[in-house]
This record gives C-alpha cells, sequence and structure tokens, in this order.
C-alpha cells in the first residue's frame, strides 16, 4: 500500500523551493563552520602561503596545545562556564517565580505589574546611571556584575507566563479541594509540567550569557574574571596574544603566525559547549518557539 501523500502540483513546486532554500541555507551555516575548524587543524604558515587546503602534510594540532597550555584562555573558559551556569540559574528561576504568579487568576494588580514589565522592555535608564548602580552595591569587579544586572528578562518572564496559562485549572482546583497549599501545587504539580518551558529559558540564557562580552568589559578589570569571550575579543580585534603563548618566540612574523593559529582554534572550543548543548535541547527549542508564537 503506497501510504505517500499526493500534493497538488503547486504544491509540489512550493515544497521543492522550499526545499531548496533550505539546502542553501544549510550550507551557508555549515560552510563557514566547517572552514574554520579545518584551518584550526592546518599548519598557520601553510594556511597564509598556501590558504585552505586538505593536504594531510600541512596539518598541526600546535593551535589547540598552545591554547590547552595558556592559562589566560583556558581561565576565561572556566569563567564563561561559571558566569553562564550561575546567570541560567538565577534566570529561570526568576522567570518561572513570576511567569506562574503573573499566570494565577485573581492575583491583584496582575495588569499593572504587565503593564511595569512591558515598559522596561522599551526603556531603560542607560548605561551610565546602569553603571554607577553596579558600583554603588559594590558589585565591580566580580561575578554579580555579570549575573545579576540581566536576570530579570522580561521576554523569559512572557514565555514562562504563556505556558504556565496553558495548564489546565482544574488541576490546581482538585489539589486544592485535597488540601494542597499553593506551594504545594507548585512544587508536586506545576513544575513536573513545566519542564520544556524551563529547559528553553535555560538554552536561551546559558547561550545569550555565553555569547556576551560587553558587560565583562565595562563591570571588569580583572583579567583573571574575563569570561572567553572577552579573551577571544582581545585575540580576533585587537590582535594581542599573551606573552605566555609565545614563549621564547618574539620575532612578529612568527607573533603573527601563533595569532593567526590561535584564532581559528579558539573559535572552535568557544563553540564547543554550544554545538554539544543542542541536540540535547531541540525538542525543547521546537516548543519553546511553539509558546513565543501563540503569544
Amino acid at each position: 500500500m503506497n501510504n505517500q501523500i499526493k500534493h497538488p502540483k503547486g504544491d509540489r513546486i512550493l515544497l521543492q523551493i522550499n526545499n531548496i532554500l533550505l539546502a542553501i541555507i544549510v550550507l551557508l551555516i555549515t560552510v563557514p563552520l566547517l572552514y574554520v575548524f579545518l584551518s584550526s587543524l592546518l599548519e598557520p604558515n601553510a594556511l597564509i602561503r598556501k590558504g585552505f587546503n586538505l593536504s594531510g602534510s600541512d596539518w598541526s594540532l600546535e593551535g589547540y596545545q598552545r591554547i590547552l597550555t595558556d592559562g589566560t584562555i583556558v581561565k576565561g573558559f572556566l569563567n564563561s562556564i561559571i558566569y553562564s551556569a550561575g546567570f541560567t540559574i538565577v534566570t529561570v528561576t526568576v522567570s518561572i517565580l513570576a511567569g506562574y504568579t503573573l499566570s494565577v487568576d485573581g492575583l491583584v494588580g496582575k495588569k499593572a505589574f504587565m503593564v511595569f514589565f512591558l515598559i522596561t522592555m522599551f526603556f531603560g535608564g542607560g548605561l551610565i546611571p546602569t553603571y554607577f548602580v553596579i558600583r554603588d552595591l559594590g558589585m565591580l569587579n566580580t561575578i554579580w556584575a555579570i549575573i545579576i544586572p540581566g536576570a530579570v528578562n522580561v521576554w523569559f518572564i512572557i514565555l514562562a507566563r504563556t505556558y504556565f496559562k496553558a495548564i489546565p485549572n482544574e488541576l490546581k482546583e482538585a489539589a486544592k479541594i485535597d488540601g494542597a497549599s499553593d506551594f504545594r501545587i507548585f512544587v508536586s504539580i506545576i513544575l513536573p509540567l513545566c519542564k520544556p518551558i524551563i529547559f528553553v529559558l535555560a538554552l536561551y540564557a546559558f547561550i545569550g550569557q555565553w555569547n556576551a562580552y560587553f558587560d565583562a568589559m565595562i563591570y571588569l578589570d580583572d583579567r583573571d574574571l574575563y569570561p572567553l569571550q572577552l579573551v577571544l575579543r582581545s585575540i580576533l580585534i585587537q590582535n594581542e596574544v599573551q606573552p605566555g603563548m609565545v614563549a621564547d618566540i618574539q620575532a612578529r612574523n612568527e607573533l603573527m603566525r601563533i595569532a593567526e593559529m590561535i584564532r581559528y582554534s579558539s573559535i572552535v572550543i568557544a563553540s564547543l559547549p554550544l554545538l554539544i548543548m543542542y541536540p540535547f535541547f531541540q525538542k525543547y527549542f521546537e516548543k519553546g518557539v511553539m509558546v513565543g508564537s501563540l503569544k
């Protein structure tokens, strides 16, 4: 029995066009990634002299060796893990609690709270007042300067609120009849049902913080506290290479060689956590997109 769906001619043409466009988009995404990854495995002199090539004689792991033995990039990587994990935990916790509260029927002043939150999406105090607040709170040069300022994300709260509103009220009413408190209802009934939105918010928050560097550039002076993205910014944009990376090699051409080698290897290492996380979070990511579209 042939179970294939027979589409009208117009739909078949549209599907073919969509397939072609998707193939082009995939190529536009994967080709640069493959180029950077393969370039990180090439000996820099060969890359500069010959350009990109797949000759096995030009392959080298020296870039990765230097990165893994250099304290600056390793420390930046660990700092980014700490900042991203801490930011994710705080942001998701705040978003889930606020979203659930705003989804409860009969909450006094719910509309006023929503208006207040929405205003903050369009209007802010600006960089200088925010800096003064961070300074006066004594958070400069601390992890809290990275985590706290962005902990309340209105868009995350709206996503969580929309998800909670889709949960049938009958579940909560039945629990109340059995004598469960609001806290017990939230912990025992609501939280087990909201794994998809928790994973979605965690993915959004982790990716956003992992790629961020501006707050660290403003609030952190100690290089030992720099996240990986700020270290990479120095390497990729300002062409700064730490003395420890070049050891006793001080010649300018050798410095350029080391910098070129470290650039590609650093990009690959910085992308690894996101590339590893996304396949496991993909199904939740799709559900999160649907929650946003329903809103």
